[in-house]
């Protein structure tokens, strides 16, 4: 199954971290905001990709540990921890990450189809890659990424 960006314009501009070694990028477009509010509210019974819920503003956000979510290493919660919180629908979903990196523009020519597997992570989580001089940066399709409930 081939995923695309659903976007026509030439240009895709990629938030891009790290969960370990692995290197992902979202769509800034996608993205609510990236903050540090690291105290979740544990969920009783959850799946235990799930670190909790906060409270963001009134609203309240769900929060993902994205590295077992992908079935890597759980995200490690230290001094460059974020998360990055995406539309999902009509709700606000969080994504535990290890470390922000830079924004990253691509012409949406240079995205590549997604592996069959990259740094140990499935390619159906991932929209395409894309090559930089430095790294292979995977870039996440929320929305499989969110059905894996």
């Amino acid at each position: 199954m081939t995923h695309t960006l659903i976007d026509n314009s030439k240009d895709v501009e990629l938030s891009t971290f790290y969960i370990g070694d692995t290197i992902c990028g979202i769509d800034i477009l996608n993205i609510q905001e990236i903050n540090k509010h690291l105290e979740f509210t544990s969920v009783p019974h959850s799946s235990d990709d799930i670190k909790g819920i906060l409270n963001l503003r009134g609203k309240i956000v769900t929060i993902f540990d994205l590295g077992k979510r992908l079935g890597l290493n759980t995200a490690r919660i230290g001094k460059n921890s974020k998360n990055i919180i995406v539309n999902s629908g009509d709700e606000h979903i969080g994504f535990l990450i290890d470390e922000i990196c830079d924004v990253v523009k691509a012409n949406r020519n240079d995205i590549e189809p997604a592996p069959s597997n990259m740094g140990g992570v499935k390619g159906k989580f991932f929209k395409g890659v894309l090559k930089t001089e430095e790294q292979l940066v995977g870039i996440l399709d929320i929305d499989v990424v969110l059905e894996e409930s």
